[in-house]
């Protein structure tokens, strides 16, 4: 897994909605039955997977962009179900799309729980569409893919896979050397040895270890391990093995004999974690903290940070209340710079504290809050290059009055957004406590990324966003999900092509 890569960086309900997005718009994709594969081979060189998902895969690789729709259509009225569609495009992806930068084209695999987690939390009239945007999304990521070198992931001799009873210990000392070759063998035997809770152990730590490709690698471990639970562990070994490569990604030397500014927050936080109480697990909620955390994340560097959380946990805080600062901080960092580094704030966030809620081991969970609290600082200092990035603190936010009430108030919020993001954002804080329905808008708001959505930060930012309004405290939920109108659809903008060729496919 060596070829030459492009070192870019990244710096830089339903029923509210009225005629904009009327359940009818949507209405054909009604037309699709819960599909058996057809017959492929595949190379000696390629990487095999199982036989009854690699017809399916092939047919994914093999068909045109312009044809792929129209011929899955004909699949999934053959049979074929979502999770057998959903098993093969995450396969396709890891098996086609190098996953260096971990971004860029990967966002084909980046995005495929995000596009499920929108299918699960949609009505079942839109439950095909996220996915069939995926398939699309593949498809483009593919053809890049084949531009910038054509990797593909290559097969493992079985004769080079370390024992069993050393693939562990193998793996982990390759990921801690940086050691590409030694890890790909390593992990593709522990993904055949071992249990998916000892192996996300591992992987949320080296997901977590470093903060290049601006939180890419925490979020697909996140994921990755979210659809591994949706497909099944028996697809686990290409995946991980992507995901291992990933995680190894790097600019000049080797990261494990350098002081990169990258991989100081973790080497400084793995014995600073050591620091905090026993019991910090019985911590007490306290909103006054959040807002002595959110100060921090403000103006400190992320030791200083980090120093904060310790103390706080120290005093007695709930680490929910901290988690609370982070999610509400990437907000924050939205709204101060809507753009690619917002949007991964709140991604990240959403991964890292996956991360926390996942682990069972609690200097793991320490390690994710910690991390968290440095990458806001991180995030914030690439978005303050040039000393004007503008001070908007999310608690200060102030609700603007809205003209309509009821049902009437949601397509007011969501018909402002492609106008203008701070009234919108100051109308939703209104509309939130007045009473209205979190519940309806977000409903609105994804059905607006389906029919709107133009690539792959529309959905993974939504799902992320609308997700963590869930997982932050009362304190600052309504001003938390009033910053993600910094990057949401609004019902005025161009509707995307898919919809239209998704019922063409279909008709």
């Amino acid at each position: 897994m060596s070829t030459a890569s492009n070192r870019r960086r990244f710096l830089g309900a339903a029923t509210t909605l009225g005629a904009t997005t009327a359940l009818g718009e949507l209405g054909f994709l009604q037309a699709l039955q819960p599909v058996s594969a057809q017959e492929a081979r595949v190379g000696p060189d390629h990487v095999r997977l199982r036989p009854e998902i690699e017809p399916l895969v092939r047919l994914l690789e093999e068909t045109a962009r312009e044809q792929l729709l129209e011929r899955v259509a004909d699949r999934i009225r053959g049979g074929v179900s979502y999770q057998e569609l959903l098993t093969a495009l995450m396969l396709a992806g890891v098996r086609n799309i190098q996953p260096r930068p971990v971004g860029f084209k990967f966002h084909a695999v980046l995005v495929v729980h995000s596009a499920h987690q929108a299918a699960l939390a949609s009505p079942d009239s839109d439950r095909w569409l996220p996915l069939f945007w995926a398939l699309d999304q593949f498809k483009a990521s593919h053809a890049q893919n084949a531009k910038e070198g054509n990797w593909s992931m290559p097969a493992l001799s079985d004769s080079a896979l370390p024992s069993g009873t050393l693939a562990r210990e193998r793996f982990v000392t390759a990921m801690d050397r940086w050691d590409e070759v030694g890890a790909d063998t390593a992990v593709a035997r522990l993904a055949r040895v071992a249990g998916a809770d000892e192996v996300w152990e591992l992987f949320r730590r080296y997901g977590a270890r470093d903060f290049r490709d601006i939180g890419h690698k925490a979020i697909y471990v996140a994921n990755a391990s979210r659809t591994l639970q949706v497909i099944g562990w028996q697809h686990a070994e290409p995946v991980l093995r992507s995901l291992a490569y990933a995680l190894l990604e790097h600019d000049r030397g080797n990261p494990a004999d350098a002081d990169e500014p990258a991989d100081r927050p973790w080497r400084q936080n793995q014995p600073r974690v050591k620091q905090v109480r026993a019991d910090w697990r019985a911590g007490r909620p306290d909103s006054d903290a959040t807002r002595e955390l959110l100060a921090a994340l403000r103006t400190g560097n992320f030791a200083e940070a980090d120093e904060q959380v310790i103390a706080l946990l120290n005093r007695g805080v709930a680490a929910a209340s901290l988690w609370d600062a982070v999610m509400a901080g990437a907000g924050e960092l939205l709204m101060r710079q809507p753009g690619i580094v917002g949007i991964h704030c709140v991604t990240s966030a959403n991964a890292l504290h996956h991360a926390f809620q996942s682990s069972g081991s609690d200097e793991t969970r320490l390690l994710m809050l910690l991390q968290a609290a440095a990458f806001m600082t991180m995030f914030r200092d690439a978005m303050n290059r040039d000393g004007k990035l503008p001070q908007k603190p999310v608690d200060a936010l102030q609700p603007a009055a809205l003209a309509a009430t009821g049902p009437e108030a949601l397509n007011e919020i969501l018909a402002t957004i492609h106008r203008d993001r701070t009234q919108a954002a100051q109308k939703t804080l209104a509309y939130l406590q007045g009473g209205g329905s979190a519940e309806a808008l977000m409903a609105g708001a994804r059905r607006l990324i389906f029919l709107k959505g133009t690539n792959s930060h529309d959905y993974k930012f939504s799902s992320a966003a609308l997700e963590d309004f869930h997982h932050v405290g009362p304190d600052f939920r309504n001003a938390y999900l009033a910053t993600a109108m910094f990057n949401l659809r609004g019902s005025g903008e161009k509707d995307n092509p898919l919809t239209a060729r998704t019922r063409a496919a279909l008709g």
